[in-house]
């Protein structure tokens, strides 16, 4: 009997992986012409949190959700700073660049999982922060998988 896939958490090399992610990540962000007006003035934990949402997200602990307050906070986070869609192509470009260069698995079926939430994260993200949006209030945060392609074993 084969044991289950490891979860993209534990493929990714666990809250290490997603710390490297976050600091490599913001550090482009604030060289960014698009998105350094979005994030300056960041607290200096801010990637921080954003790695423990991400580890969370990808089958990780639950220290968002414990610590920070789940989906709840990260929505309140994204309510009304109006983000375009231009700034959210820039976030997932620089998060795919940072993934690279944080060292993060590159074999097609994690990078295909980890792009499907990146792309549907920032959609979401986008849409929940227009003046008009009307998300729902409380939601648990998503547990990303592996998605159609299982995790690749030679």
């Amino acid at each position: 009997m084969s044991s289950p896939p490891p979860t993209l958490y534990a493929w990714a090399g666990g809250s290490e992986a997603f710390e490297r992610l976050t600091s490599v990540f913001y550090d482009k962000v604030l060289q960014d012409d698009v998105l350094e007006p979005v994030f300056r003035g960041m607290d200096s934990e801010h990637p921080h949190h954003v790695a423990v949402w991400l580890a969370e997200v990808f089958g990780g602990p639950a220290v968002y959700t414990e610590q920070h307050g789940g989906y709840p906070h990260m929505l309140a986070k994204h309510r009304g700073r109006e983000l375009t869609e231009a700034q959210r192509r820039r976030w997932v470009s620089l998060l795919c660049d940072a993934a690279d260069d944080a060292g993060l698995p590159s074999d097609p079926e994690f990078r295909s999982a980890f792009v499907a939430y990146i792309e549907w994260g920032t959609r979401l993200a986008v849409a929940n922060s227009q003046p008009d949006a009307d998300p729902p209030p409380e939601a648990p945060v998503p547990r990303w998988g592996w998605g159609e392609a299982p995790p690749y074993t030679p």
